[in-house]
């Protein structure tokens, strides 16, 4: 009886083993057209040594013999950051029944790092690139020498239509103003907010929609209740900013019932700002996040929040991704598309009406 031995087993084994020529069991084993030449016993005795023995094809020489490698990168800018987590959910699930092997790299937030990542998928010769963007993305640069060669690649979580670049984005503007129209049902007026950075595109469109809906229904927006969060590099800093954003909105003494945060992580910390003042969330201030983290329905009290359907966006993005892959073109349009996905409000306990 044969048994699998511990080293690697290479065709040469599998054709001393069962007195085939080696050409002839790479043909065999590889699918290749001469093997409808071959008879069909024959066939069988080297399939079936080949199992006997756990010889398993090596992919590297496979992908150099057809010029794919089956694989797909992925390049996450922060793994840590809860709002990724969703998204590589998406993309595994639309990868696992392809046969398409992801490889993921993370590059930290930093741009050193991120330009040799992409190096090394290249040399991989990866057949795609999905990038999952979070807010520190820096828009355009080096995606560019990508484009070059009309790599297939597309960005999850930032529009970049206007750099050349695919993008699959939720409608933020529609986001924000959902947003402000669940709390404003609720019956407040007197409403703070927290935006995002001032260079990022996504806060920008949220407070667009917060807007367009505040002019639409005659609600004033006080200036003396709007607070941005700065640009940093941790990307837990939104907790720590809508804390301290929070403690200097409350130090104002002007008056607010209910809080917009730019996102989940935002909004945590301006929950943990309200309760070290005393105030109850919701009873004294009703608080919204964005995005719909994991963590958003395991605090205390639950987030409303905004929900993106990241898990949709990731899934999304490798549709495409594959498709362009197997064609070697765009498809389904230009590169510059952008694929925008609805979002929803997710009610929690973080919200309630006004007190008369």
């Amino acid at each position: 009886m044969l048994r699998p031995r511990s080293t690697h087993v290479t065709i040469m084994d599998v054709a001393r083993q069962s007195g085939f020529s080696p050409s002839t069991v790479s043909i065999v084993l590889n699918d290749a057209p001469l093997s409808r030449h071959v008879a069909a016993p024959t066939k069988q005795r080297i399939r079936e040594t080949a199992k006997a023995l756990g010889y398993h094809p090596n992919p590297s020489a496979r992908s150099l013999r057809s010029r794919h490698s089956r694989t797909i990168g992925i390049l996450v800018f922060d793994l840590s950051d809860p709002f990724c987590t969703l998204i590589l959910l998406g993309i595994e699930k639309a990868l696992d029944p392809t046969g398409y092997l992801p490889l993921i790299m993370d590059a930290h937030n930093d741009r050193k790092q991120l330009e040799g990542y992409l190096e090394l998928l290249l040399e991989r010769r990866v057949e795609g690139l999905i990038v999952v963007a979070n807010w520190l993305f820096e828009e355009g640069g080096v995606l560019f020498e990508i484009l070059k060669n009309t790599f297939p690649t597309i960005v999850v979580g930032r529009d970049l239509a206007d750099d050349r670049i695919r993008s699959v984005v939720v409608d933020n503007e529609a986001g924000g103003y959902a947003a402000l129209q669940h709390i404003y049902r609720l019956g407040h007026r007197e409403i703070a907010f927290i935006l995002g950075p001032e260079k990022l595109s996504d806060s920008n469109r949220r407070w667009q929609g917060m807007q367009r809906f505040a002019a639409e229904h005659s609600l004033a927006i006080d200036e003396r209740r709007v607070r941005r969060l700065v640009e940093a590099l941790d990307p837990f800093s939104g907790f720590t900013g809508g804390r301290e954003l929070t403690e200097d909105l409350l130090r104002s003494r002007i008056k607010f019932s209910a809080l917009l945060a730019f996102d989940d992580l935002t909004a945590l910390g301006a929950v943990r700002a309200l309760c070290h003042a005393g105030m109850n969330v919701p009873r004294d201030c009703s608080v919204v996040g964005f995005d719909d983290a994991p963590l958003a329905a395991f605090c205390t009290p639950g987030l409303t929040t905004i929900r993106q359907p990241l898990e949709d966006m990731g899934a999304l993005a490798t549709e495409w991704v594959l498709k362009a892959a197997q064609v070697g073109e765009e498809v389904d349009g230009s590169p510059s598309t952008t694929q925008m996905l609805s979002p929803s409000v997710v009610v929690r306990e973080s919200t309630r009406e006004t007190r008369s």
